[in-house]
């Protein structure tokens, strides 16, 4: 073989190497795709896709509908808010624009690393101080107070996620047995049905004074963890949030392929199996989707009843800055609705990738 015939052989094996490889990635990149998507990162996909050697034109077609277009109409709304705002008189001065609400939600995060400054030393001044009774023989005077400082902007985001989080844990824990029985049996349904359509509709606002009441008589020794105000707020979230799912999850049920079920009944499963090897995974897609449905009305519904039963979290916040009336209040309030907004739709991002993660149809 000639020197030029096994050059040619060597480029084209490494070529086929190249392209072997490329094509690994690009099936990699795709599957990946299904992830980005879900968690609301559509738009790295085509800039990954251009990076490993994919047509320039195509991607940025794609990176156009679904960065350009979307940050266009954001920029847009922003110059309107800019513009159309100062205009705007209210009790509490003019309504603030985009970049006094920047400066309201600069001003909140130093206002928590304060805070979170202070307890670190309140921590280190404590330590000290039983170090020193230790050291004088005097271990019995040693005493461990905590931090009592005024909760912070995102320390009531994290009690309205910690809340939303546990009265959406109750509701799926009730819906979905009660939706998995309705769907099964036409007599359970029957019983439910009148319940569902009559308590779906009640505004938490309502619910909220019974719940307040019930809860302060039964829960009489309250724990530092949960205590009664988080109680009442996250009751009042899962009586609220759990109609989406038991509705979604008993239609998903009632919707199992009927030969599935005779399967199942001529190989004489017992219930139990019958629901966990046919019923669920034919009816997770729409038991997901009630899911969705009631962890964003949760959300929505904690934040009315935090802001009426003065409760610790996002909605007392926003109350508490109307109250307070001063010129940097209404900046505050907007910058909590957007707080608001962003993390409502982070929890719905976050559900739709479970969803994607345990249900078959939303992978293929």
């Amino acid at each position: 073989m000639s020197e030029s015939t096994a050059s040619e052989a060597l480029n084209v094996g490494q070529s086929a190497a190249q392209i072997a490889k490329r094509e690994k990635l690009f099936s990699i990149v795709n599957r990946a795709s299904g992830w980005l998507d879900a968690l609301g990162f559509s738009w790295a996909t085509p800039l990954i896709k251009m990076a490993i050697g994919d047509s320039p034109k195509e991607q940025l077609a794609e990176l156009r509908r679904v960065l350009f277009i979307p940050l266009t109409g954001i920029v847009l709304f922003l110059i309107a808010w800019g513009v159309l705002a100062p205009q705007v008189n209210t009790s509490l001065g003019a309504i603030p624009g985009p970049a006094q609400v920047w400066e309201q939600a600069v001003n909140l995060w130093e206002d928590h690393t304060r805070e979170r400054g202070k307890a670190a030393a309140f921590y280190e001044r404590q330590d000290k101080r039983n170090e020193k009774l230790v050291a004088a023989g005097k271990a019995d005077k040693v005493k461990y107070r905590n931090y009592t400082g005024k909760p912070t902007y995102l320390d009531q985001i994290v009690t309205s996620l910690f809340t939303v989080g546990l009265g959406f844990v109750i509701a799926a824990l009730i819906a979905i047995p009660l939706g998995i029985a309705s769907g099964l049996s036409k007599s359970v349904n029957g019983a439910i049905n009148p319940l569902i359509q009559i308590f779906k509709p009640v505004s938490p606002l309502a619910w909220l004074p019974i719940v307040t009441m019930i809860v302060s008589a039964a829960y009489v020794n309250p724990t530092e963890l949960l205590p009664k105000s988080l109680v009442i707020s996250a009751v009042t979230v899962t009586l609220c949030s759990l109609w989406p799912t038991l509705i979604n999850t008993a239609l998903g049920v009632a919707s199992v392929d009927k030969d599935l079920m005779n399967v199942g009944r001529v190989l004489q499963l017992p219930t139990a199996k019958t629901v966990t090897k046919l019923v669920l995974p034919s009816a997770l897609p729409l038991i997901f989707t009630g899911l969705r449905l009631s962890l964003g009305v949760g959300w929505m519904e904690l934040i009315a009843a935090e802001m009426l039963a003065q409760n610790p979290g996002l909605g007392k916040f926003v109350w508490d800055e109307f109250q307070n009336g001063s010129s940097q209040s209404l900046a505050k309030i907007m910058v909590a609705v957007i707080t608001i907004g962003l993390i409502g739709f982070a929890l719905d991002r976050v559900m739709y990738a479970l969803q994607r993660a345990f249900t078959f149809s939303a992978n293929r």
